[in-house]
């Protein structure tokens, strides 16, 4: 606040650097400071700025780009206002609302991703009942269901799955496309079926620079999970087993690939990089099938996900040293032929 604010009635203390420096109308009221006064200095020249409807900056000059996300955020609550001042969305002070798009991949450190000071508009992720529309810098993304928002330096953004299909679905440059999805899985940010999931249902797979992507993606996403498999296997001191074969009955038709196989034990491992969108009559046309059919030879197989490799390989490494254990109370298996794959 300025030297010429009028006192408040109500303490400043209890609200960060950033939310002393941008108010709405209503939260200054409530500080003692009318609608016609905020306008009188927000006007050309004066002390404050309107940044946004109903949106005072208090300071002149740019604003920065925390400032910039905390305005979008209070200017899409302040819309859905009710009589009482409450907001949709229950006790949080943004209501349900979410920064998305590039703005939310610049919050969660992509580095592809445009800096926040350079994008022209932030996306904001809200209900699809929800009235509004789009002004200044704010643009507005619907859905039916919101995803729980994950807070990033205290901003309530969209997980990075999410935040990656609202981006995608307005750029049309495909390395830029190519270069985030990439990313979301080469630093850790999810998994590559969480981004496939996401971008099928705001239905962009139809998009040929998208799919050529999504194919990189996949890529990426399945030898990451296969590095994470050599080091949960050599880190946890488990046999050294054959990797990525091929196994066929002799004379006969190819079983199907595996990730890893230990040919005493008859146990194989496989890396289950199936989309989220695949159901059960999928899993049951392929994965499933492959399984059951390898298991009525006798042979048993462990099924990892990219996401159980990364979060809790101890865990996968004990279920693969039981199913070796177990090998030996087991009849034996028929025999296959082993080749690389």
């Amino acid at each position: 606040m300025s030297h010429n604010t009028p006192l408040s009635p109500r303490p400043l203390h209890h609200l960060s650097d950033v939310q002393r420096r941008v108010l709405t109308t209503r939260q200054l009221r409530q500080h003692g400071v009318t609608a016609s006064v905020a306008a009188e200095r927000s006007r050309a020249g004066g002390p404050w700025q309107q940044i946004l409807p109903g949106v005072h900056l208090l300071h002149p000059g740019p604003a920065t780009s925390e400032e910039r996300l905390l305005a979008a955020l209070l200017y899409t609550a302040s819309r859905g206002q009710g009589a009482d001042g409450s907001v949709p969305g229950g006790g949080e002070p943004h209501g349900e609302a979410m920064i998305t798009g590039l703005a939310a991949l610049a919050l969660h450190h992509f580095s592809s991703a445009p800096p926040l000071a350079s994008l022209d508009r932030i996306d904001v992720l809200v209900p699809r009942t929800r009235r509004l529309r789009a002004t200044g810098f704010v643009r507005f993304v619907r859905a039916g269901t919101l995803p729980g928002p994950q807070y990033v330096a205290g901003v309530p953004t969209a997980p990075v799955a999410r935040a990656l299909a609202d981006a995608v679905a307005r750029l049309t440059d495909a390395v830029l496309v190519r270069r985030l999805l990439t990313e979301s899985v080469r630093h850790g940010h999810c998994e590559a079926t969480a981004v496939v999931a996401e971008l099928n249902s705001a239905r962009l797979l139809s998009r040929p620079h998208v799919v050529d992507a999504v194919d990189a993606l996949l890529a990426e996403g399945r030898a990451i999970a296969e590095g994470r498999l050599y080091d949960m296997i050599r880190g946890h001191h488990l046999p050294e087993p054959l990797w990525n074969v091929e196994l066929r009955l002799p004379g006969g038709p190819a079983l199907g690939g595996v990730d890893a196989y230990w040919r005493d034990q008859a146990v194989a491992v496989e890396i289950d990089t199936r989309a989220a969108r695949q159901d059960e009559e999928v899993w049951r046309g392929g994965f499933g099938r492959k399984r059951e059919h390898l298991e009525r030879l006798g042979i048993t197989v462990v099924r990892v996900t990219p996401k159980k490799l990364r979060e809790t390989p101890e865990e996968q490494a004990a279920v693969v040293r039981t199913a070796l254990i177990a090998a030996a109370d087991r009849d034996p298996a028929s025999y296959v032929v082993v080749l690389p794959r």
